[in-house]
């Protein structure tokens, strides 16, 4: 997965000039950027081999976007609780370059306990890994979102933020063919019993290389001449409220998600069939609570911030909590659609493939958003109107070829996949359409998502799977989107208020869970292995539905404070940073 923040921050120039961007820093900087998108992506492969190879059930294999997006809600608000208590930045005490170095260090020590774990041949033992990897990752992208944007004149800043998303989608889209490579040593067919007899010996060698490769990143930024401290000394905002509140729903989290984890101790293996679906739904009233708590508890912190203002900070803004909740449902249902894409696709009515196979599928869904997002980069750019319009109908087309040709040279056959071409027709349409108008973009690309999910829904084969796919597409923008218009309006809480927002990255932890426990649990209704896979995507179809009304409602809630989403967007300040994962 990958997101990036527009930077819409007025500039006031001196006769001095531009300032130069420092294009070898930011060669080293965008490394970085790759990891984060090779990583997150080669989980939707790591998915399905962790599930054949421990016998796990979907929710069980989920815990794997569970371990590793929640580590990102918990380093972020490990850096807001000391900045809150403290009154310090720890990323700008430290300096940009010396976190970026830390976050490295931190994500090579990850895939030393992956290694450990490997060993001890325990799946614990991979999440516990997989979740330092990620609080390494945090602490990278806190720090080099804004870096990018200062390294340079600010007025150009989305253009080096944009060039850092590309180079993260570009990782996204081959990370799961190179990890399939890794994993299974072909991208053909493999049986469940041929993947169980392989072995994790290639876990281990994918993860050293991984974290050899993090240690010589962190090599690279450290002994940089090029690379500026990037130190930054200011007081914080304190919201002690705001931080309380956090701090009650990551208790109440793990009160509901404990009862689920503890039932998987009852053997139900000789359990009759109504015995395993009443087992099914004990788990999913604690997982739709453990959904209950967050929602509910934002909107209730933001009703009593309303109603006294003093310590809750940005929380006192309705559009934020709102685009805290719309982060939350965009990066679940990023995730989850890809995360469960390899079961779906061992049924039979959708190819019977095995996990081995889908490797191109995934790189295609990935490759959809590196699609977008290579499209919404181009109005970062100073070329004239038509140039743009020219460029947004060609470099859509060109991305795809780009996806498809990197497939293609890892020896996949992509000939069921070239018709996909009239999806990224529709976006390309829904492009034009949406006029770069953030809330616009979004209502139409949310309610695109809903169409395609609700026709993957009650179509099987080539429509449905191209349905799902192009959830990637219409997911691709959304991140800028809900940033900016959540963000808009802030004023001196613009930098609390994005920090808040990357905490809400939870949703990809969240999300995946609660659809592999749906498809569990109605597979446990008839218990037949796979059923419930299909249906279990209505839990997308809500989740683009809900980004929907985000869409609406927020453009009434801003033109109430006097801004008009159908003008320019100016953002009061630059945002802390964003995740590029």
């Amino acid at each position: 997965m990958a997101m990036s923040i527009t930077n819409t921050t007025p500039v006031k120039m001196s006769g001095a000039g531009l300032k130069e961007t420092n294009y070898g820093a930011l060669t080293t900087l965008v490394t970085v950027f790759f990891f984060w998108g090779f990583i997150a992506a080669g989980n939707s492969v790591f998915i399905p081999f962790c599930k054949h190879y421990f016998k796990l059930d979907q929710f069980q294999s989920q815990l794997i976007d569970f371990a590793f997006y929640g580590a990102y809600y918990l380093g972020a608000l490990g850096l807001f609780a000391y900045g809150s208590f403290g009154g310090k930045d720890l990323v700008g005490k430290w300096g940009y370059k010396k976190s970026i170095v830390y976050g490295l260090l931190f994500s090579a020590i990850g895939a030393v306990a992956m290694i450990i774990a490997v060993n001890a041949n325990t799946f614990t033992g991979l999440l516990v890994g997989l979740f330092i990897v990620a609080l390494g990752f945090s602490l990278q992208q806190t720090a080099a979102q804004p870096f990018a944007i200062s390294l340079g004149d600010p007025a150009t800043g989305t253009s080096r933020v944009n060039l850092g998303g590309g180079i993260n989608s570009f990782g996204t889209m081959i990370g799961p063919i190179i990890v399939a490579l890794a994993l299974f040593g072909t991208t053909a067919a493999l049986t469940s019993e041929q993947i169980e007899s392989l072995g994790l010996d290639k876990v281990i060698l994918l993860y050293a290389c991984v974290g050899i490769l993090f240690i010589a990143a962190a090599a690279l930024f450290y002994f940089s001449k090029k690379v500026p401290s990037g130190i930054l000394i200011e007081e914080v905002e304190k919201a002690n409220k705001a931080l309380y509140s956090l701090l009650i729903i990551t208790g109440l989290l793990i009160i509901m998600f404990v009862p689920v984890f503890n039932s998987y101790k009852t053997d139900l293996t000789n359990a009759t069939a109504a015995a395993k679906h009443d087992m099914e739904t004990y788990r999913m009233k604690w997982l739709f609570g453990a959904l209950a708590v967050v929602v509910l508890s934002l909107l209730i912190s933001n009703w009593r911030a309303i109603k006294n203002p003093e310590g809750w900070g940005a929380m006192k803004y309705p559009q934020l909590v709102l685009g805290m909740l719309a982060i939350f449902v965009y990066v679940g249902v990023e995730v989850t659609i890809v995360s469960n894409l390899s079961e779906l696709l061992k049924q039979k009515d959708f190819g019977g493939l095995q996990s081995s196979e889908a490797a191109k599928y995934v790189s295609l869904y990935w490759g959809s958003l590196m699609i977008g997002r290579w499209a919404g980069s181009i109005p970062a750019f100073n070329f004239n109107a038509q140039t743009k319009k020219i460029l947004l109908g060609v470099v859509p087309l060109i991305a795809f070829c780009v996806v498809i040709g990197v497939n293609t040279l890892a020896k996949n056959d992509m000939s069921p996949l070239y018709y996909y071409v009239v999806c990224v027709l529709v976006q390309i349409a829904a492009f034009y359409v949406s006029q770069d108008k953030p809330a616009r973009t979004l209502l139409i690309f949310s309610l695109l998502g809903v169409t395609a999910m609700v026709i993957g829904l009650f179509n099987t084969g080539t429509i449905a799977i191209y349905a799902f796919l192009s959830g990637g597409l219409f997911c691709s923008i959304m991140w800028p989107s809900i940033f900016n218009l959540s963000i808009t309006g802030l004023g001196k809480y613009t930098t609390e208020g994005s920090a808040f927002l990357i905490m809400m990255i939870l949703g990809g932890g969240i999300i995946p869970p609660i659809q592999g426990k749906l498809a569990d649990f109605l597979q446990s209704k008839s218990d037949i292995a796979g059923s419930g896979i299909h249906q279990s995507y209505w839990v997308p179809v809500v989740c683009f539905a809900y980004l929907a009304i985000f869409a609406f409602v927020v453009k009434g809630i801003l033109r109430k404070q006097g801004v008009d989403y159908d003008t320019p967007v100016v953002v009061e300040s630059s945002p802390e940073g964003a995740l590029e994962a």
